[in-house]
Formats: C-alpha cells, structure tokens, sequence
C-alpha cells in the first residue's frame, strides 16, 4: 500500500510539473508572436507605389504588373521611376528564371 501511495504521489508530481512546463512554452510562444508583430512593417499600397515608379516606363501594363509582383513579396518598392534599389534589397535580388531582374 505504500508504494503505491508514493507511485500516486509521484504521478501527480510529475503531472504538475509537466503542466507548469506547458505554460512557459506557451508564455514564450505568445511573447515571441507578440514580437514578431511589433517589428512587421504595415502594408504598402503596390498599387500606387507601382504607378509612380511605372509612370515612364515605355511598357507601363508590363511594368505595372512585374512591379505589383515584387512589392507582394517584398512589401517595398525603392523611389522614383528607376534605379534607387539598395532602398529596397529584397526587390533588387528578385530574377526571372533567365538570371534577369525580374523588378524594374
């Protein structure tokens, strides 16, 4: 009768343990997506953005939607009509699959 009063007791220990364990993982995972938040820049209009850096280009429909594609992914467009992309490192590095820039 003991030692399974001391296995009950045991168990119930263990399973408290477990539990508090539980709750710090998820006070870390709440912390980290609260963080993570924080540091996210909002939404840019592509649209818009597209249009000014799109407004003298010779092939506008062209430029419009591959600049529409690379501000989804990258949240960014650099300034002005060309050039400017160290602004914008990740619509820079963006190629098609011939190694061209895929970003006017």
């Amino acid at each position: 009768m003991a030692i399974s009063k001391t296995l009950f007791v045991s168990l119930v220990l263990c399973l408290l343990l477990l539990d508090e364990v539980q709750s710090i993982q998820t006070d870390q995972v709440t912390s980290n997506a609260i963080s993570e938040a924080a540091y996210s820049y909002p939404k840019i209009d592509c649209g818009g953005a597209c249009k000014a850096r799109c407004r003298l280009s010779s092939r506008p429909r062209l430029c419009k939607r591959a600049c529409g594609t690379c501000c989804a992914r990258c949240n960014c467009v650099p300034p002005g009509t060309s050039g400017n992309t160290e602004t914008c490192p990740c619509y820079a590095n963006m190629t098609t699959h011939g190694n061209r820039r895929k970003c006017p």
